[in-house]
């Protein structure tokens, strides 16, 4: 009697657990089907950096076709580069969830199953296409071995074609930190890439000549980075009204000459219209060629008679000449041997190297910024007009008034630092809001009653950056062949600053990308181990990690033949 209601009891138990088995089966099959009604992702990490931007779900709703990247990060990586594949295919992952499977992707090793010249074809093929390679170091069996990958994609969309650079090497910090940069910027240059590949009608930015501007060659880099998100053109305003008209945005190269009354008001009242202006200013004349031929000459104040127009505006160019201890490095003949000349490396202290700092998206995240002959900005104040400073200098920092001597051979020798007291000068600065004409009250009545002539005063709501140095926008030409070298790029030494991407971020800025480069301010926190504790405490981890859990199975196995022999015992 006894056994047969324990049988029941245990066929009752089954069966409950049978049913509850199939009730949490059908529960699950239940919440599986409903996800694929509601789509809804969670993001459990501290940074939330799988959380996107509302305007990148926006461009992703908006996409009305595929956009196909074979992306060459496949293969063999050291952990830096292992760690940057995953997260730029997570990346992707997160888009195309969002995008409705419209982001197709593929992860290819290039050359894998090629012959030797057939790889090399292709690596040409990538680099012409402006993928740009990265040597790599890993280690294997302690053997260390140097490999050349492609950290990039080649994306399609709508039968046209662009380059998605991935990893972006920065001059002075780690590989780890280059990773991490990357990794912060991956929805920012992911949804650059789909911007560009979509953008059908481009937005017009004018470069003004006619006030010897730098020329097209010298300032070639520029306008062909530019002319992958804008149409480019030059114009002379030549005392014409409408020279500016359909320009979304103008840009003003280091002039040489004094710009006319007339010309002065075509831009002021282009500005008080909602144009944007990037302004790039030199206030002192240094003739290079007697520099480079006699190894000294004077820097002299321009008379550019744009003075007023800044002043009203918001800020002042002073025309001083800037030093600083943290500077680029310049070649200088220190005597001859055996008849040829003795050229040394020694710090250019005209030439400060800028570090930008801060979290506007302008600069964030900014590798060294070279300039030369730069001179400072002075902010005036202008009620309703917002400024942010861009660029500062180093805390060693001299300003020297011109007229200013300026000597090679004087950086031949060891520097005073306590004569480099000036810190902080401001090189850059961003000025927003609705800016008054500056020939206010200026204008003769019998001109402002013309019904003819149209006058605005008070301008509508825009922005304009002006920064204290030319010469940032200038690429290196070679005058015997005509090539260039790309802005940014410092020939003594073989490296290259972030001259191009601070000058297209304040363009993007100025011209309403400010959706896009908002995503530049996310944040991925690199949690990287401590190396030299790493050394320190190596061989205790390896013990931790290996006996440690070997240890406590055979403690529990211990345990459990203990408990096993005492329950069948007693």
């Amino acid at each position: 009697m006894v056994n047969q209601n324990e049988k029941q009891k245990l066929n009752h138990l089954k069966k409950k657990n049978i049913l509850v088995f199939f009730g949490w089966l059908l529960v699950v099959i239940l919440l599986n089907f409903l996800s694929t009604l509601v789509f809804k992702r969670f993001d459990l990490t501290s940074e939330k950096k799988y959380t996107l931007a509302e305007t990148t779900k926006k461009l992703l709703a908006s996409l009305d076709d595929e956009v196909y990247f074979k992306v060459y990060l496949q293969g063999d990586f050291n952990p830096a580069f292992t760690r940057l594949k995953n997260e730029t295919k997570e990346m992707l992952d997160e888009f195309r969830a969002y995008s409705k499977n419209n982001i197709q992707y593929d992860f290819i090793k290039p050359g894998d199953g090629l012959t030797q010249e057939e790889k090399t074809n292709l690596e040409k093929q990538l680099y012409e296409k402006g993928l740009i390679p990265e040597e790599i170091t890993t280690r294997a069996n302690n053997k260390v071995q140097q490999n050349l990958i492609f950290p990039g994609a080649i994306v399609n969309y709508k039968g046209r074609e662009g380059v998605w650079q991935i990893f972006k090497r920065q001059i002075g910090i780690s590989a780890d930190e280059c990773i991490n940069n990357s990794v912060e910027e991956l929805e920012y240059s992911l949804t650059n890439t789909i911007r560009k590949l979509q953008r059908i009608k481009k937005t017009e930015v004018t470069f003004i000549q006619g006030h010897s501007e730098l020329d097209t060659l010298e300032q070639y880099d520029f306008m062909r980075s530019l002319s992958e998100y804008y149409n480019v053109n030059r114009t002379f305003i030549n005392g014409k009204l409408n020279a500016l008209d359909g320009s979304d945005g103008i840009i003003i190269t280091a002039p040489d000459s004094a710009f006319s009354d007339k010309d002065k008001f075509i831009i002021d009242q282009y500005i008080m219209k909602g144009g944007k202006v990037l302004w790039l200013l030199d206030m002192v004349n240094v003739n290079r060629d007697t520099l480079k031929l006699k190894g000294y000459s004077l820097g002299l104040t321009k008379k550019l008679n744009i003075e007023d127009m800044l002043f009203k505006y918001g800020v002042r160019v002073n025309p001083v000449i800037v030093q600083d201890l943290q500077c680029a490095q310049i070649p200088i003949n220190v005597g001859f041997s055996k008849g040829q000349a003795n050229f040394k490396l020694f710090p250019n202290f005209f030439s400060p190297l800028i570090m930008p700092e801060g979290n506007h998206p302008i600069t964030r995240n900014l590798d060294l910024i070279k300039t030369e002959f730069c001179n400072t900005i002075d902010t005036i104040k202008n009620k309703g007009i917002k400024k942010t400073i861009l660029l500062k200098t180093s805390r060693y920092t001299k300003v020297q008034p011109a007229p200013a001597r300026i000597s090679l051979q004087l950086l031949t020798f060891r520097p005073q630092e306590n004569l480099y007291n000036n810190s902080y000068q401001p090189l850059a600065c961003l000025l927003e809001g609705e800016f008054n004409s500056f020939v206010e009250f200026r204008l003769p009545n019998s001109l402002l009653g013309d019904t003819n002539f149209k006058y605005i005063d008070k301008g509508k709501n825009t922005k304009m950056i002006v920064v204290a140095n030319g010469e940032i926008a200038r690429n290196d030409v070679n005058n015997s062949t005509g090539q260039f070298r790309e802005m940014g790029y410092d020939k003594y030494t073989n490296q290259f600053f972030a001259n191009k991407t601070f000058l297209l971020n304040c363009v993007n800025y100025l011209l309403d990308d400010e959706g896009l480069l908002q995503l530049r301010t996310r944040e991925v926190k690199l949690r990287l181990l401590d190396k030299k504790k790493v050394a320190l405490h190596k061989t205790k981890w390896q013990f931790i990690n290996v006996a440690v859990p070997l240890l406590l199975l055979t403690a529990f196995a211990i345990l459990q033949f203990f408990l096993r022999r005492k329950k069948f015992t007693s």
